[in-house]
C-alpha cells in the first residue's frame, strides 16, 4: 500500500505578506467562520446583556 504524500510546505515566497492559503473547502469554512464568529459574537453579548 503507498505511504499517503505529505502536503507541499509553502514556499517563503507563498507565506510572505500574511497571505492566506485556503486549498480545501473545510480549511475555507473554518476560516470565515471564525471571522464571522468574531464580529457576531460582541454584538450577541451586548444584545443579551441589554436584556
Amino acid at each position: 500500500m503507498a505511504e499517503p504524500r505529505e502536503p507541499r510546505p509553502a514556499t517563503a515566497e507563498e507565506a510572505r505578506q500574511g497571505r492566506i492559503i485556503l486549498r480545501t473547502p473545510t480549511r475555507k469554512l473554518v476560516f470565515f467562520g471564525g471571522l464571522a464568529a468574531v464580529l457576531v459574537l460582541p454584538l450577541l453579548l451586548r444584545f443579551c446583556a441589554a436584556a
